[in-house]
């Protein structure tokens, strides 16, 4: 008998031949080469071999290159290991984006003698490796420098695109290396991401089950148990961060690993990220329209998590009401919700557009139907919020524990900021979300103000 996912090692997890699940699907994250442990760094020659490269194109930038590229690329000319490399460089003392700007610096500077793309870094050189792979036709792999993000091991990478966040779909890396002694002297802040991307999991997976209820998306018991058991870990060593313990560190790192498993395993993001990370995503939008900088990724995302959590202390006390929701079926005014798009999305608004028009995202009919679905099965959904979601305080008091910042404001964001980005997140994607959830309720603008408060 096949062991649970949550069992399984991470070397079972990326067997090649992938495993049958009882959901009905057949999941697969077919990689060559994982590690992950103390001072590794060593074996990069062994994963080149492991992942079938004699001539790796490699990326780093500025600061990945002092944290390990030196020490790489010092390894493989000690090893005889021929290589190309491109430090990607920053635009104007920026720092560098998963955009189309760097990707194309990475594509123009790109050795076709080549045979595999190896990136030295984080978030950022991950989804640019990622998408000059799709682009070039070749294999990915990642020496990882900090804990900081969930999408080392999925098969899709973040990029900014027209202004837009979206998720470009494409081949899980074949070898990951993540030496846990490098990962250890990342800047705390980046740890402190990697936790915020984390506890992130409890709303995915809480929205994830909703959402297979309300909308009949496929839903993997397997995959949301793996999830449960990596954050729960990382729960309970999280006070070992601001020490850099090395069994905390090593949480953060497999638990990572395993998020970006459980995304390519699905074949989209919905086990990983729900509202939390789609404030994150808005207020990047923002940031890009304003041309200002934004926070990192994971510490947006926790401080997502924590909102979205307040969010949910108060749809425990909410009964569907059906007059509340022909209330705002009648209120909705197009003509206002598109000056909202535009005030919250600017230049990218046409396509928010788009994407509510193809999905029907406003539609009264929708959201009749699902409303029906809610207040018949309110007790289950209840019950699926209480079975998922952790007591937002002690949340917030382990997140402060380790340094973790948990409001909007204390990151530069306002309250207006706020409340555009909780109305704005369900329009992002076609995706089922906490805010959908409360649009279907006819309660966006109670929650609105909730959020910003």
């Amino acid at each position: 008998m096949q062991k649970a996912f949550n069992e399984m090692t991470l070397q079972e997890l990326v067997c090649h031949e992938g495993h049958e699940c009882a959901c009905g699907r057949h999941h697969a994250c077919a990689m060559k080469y994982l590690k992950i442990g103390p001072g590794i760094l060593n074996e990069v020659p062994e994963m080149l071999r492991a992942a079938g490269s004699s001539k790796p194109f490699i990326l780093y930038d500025r600061n990945t290159y002092e944290a390990a590229g030196r020490r790489v690329l010092a390894i493989l000319d000690e090893a005889g290991v021929p290589y190309s490399a491109w430090e990607i460089p920053e635009r104007e003392g920026k720092r560098i984006a998963p955009a189309e700007w760097e990707l194309g610096s990475c594509a123009f500077h790109f050795d076709p003698s080549c045979d595999l793309i190896l990136g030295i870094g984080s978030g950022v050189i991950n989804d640019l490796c990622k998408c000059l792979g799709k682009t070039a036709g070749l294999d990915t792999a990642i020496v990882g420098t900090a804990p900081s993000m969930d999408g080392y091991a999925s098969d899709s990478g973040s990029m900014e695109v027209n202004g837009i966040k979206v998720s470009v779909y494409c081949k899980a890396p074949a070898a990951i290396l993540l030496d846990t002694e490098i990962l250890a002297n990342a800047p705390m802040r980046m740890l402190v991401a990697g936790f915020g991307d984390m506890i992130a999991k409890y709303i995915a997976i809480c929205e994830w089950r909703i959402s297979a209820m309300v909308t009949g998306e496929h839903y993997c018991e397997g995959i949301a148990g793996m999830m449960r058991t990596a954050v729960d870990r990382i729960m309970k060593a999280a006070d070992g961060i601001p020490a850099r313990d090395p069994e905390a560190i090593r949480y953060i790192a497999e638990g990572l690993v395993i998020s970006g498993i459980a995304m390519a395993y699905l074949g989209n993001s919905r086990p990983a990220s729900g509202l939390e990370h789609y404030f994150s995503h808005v207020w990047e939008m923002m940031a890009m329209e304003r041309h200002k900088p934004y926070e990192l990724h994971g510490i947006q995302v926790g401080i997502g998590t924590v909102l979205t959590l307040d969010l949910y202390r108060e749809i425990r006390k909410t009964t569907p009401d059906r007059s509340a929701l022909e209330a705002a079926v009648q209120a909705f005014d197009e003509r206002e919700w598109l000056e909202d798009i535009r005030r919250i999305f600017g230049s990218c608004a046409d396509e928010i557009t788009e994407i509510t028009e193809n999905a029907r995202l406003n539609s009264a009919e929708k959201r009749r139907t699902h409303f029906d679905i809610l207040e018949k099965n309110w007790d289950k959904v209840l019950r699926i919020i209480a079975e998922e979601l952790p007591d937002p305080d002690e949340i917030t008091a382990a997140a402060e524990r380790i340094g973790m910042l948990t409001r909007p404001g204390e990151i530069g964001i306002g309250r207006e900021d706020t409340v555009m980005a909780f109305i704005g997140s369900r329009n992002l994607r076609n995706k089922y979300l906490t805010s959908t959830l409360i649009w279907d309720l006819g309660l966006t603008d109670r929650f609105a103000r909730l959020a910003g408060q």
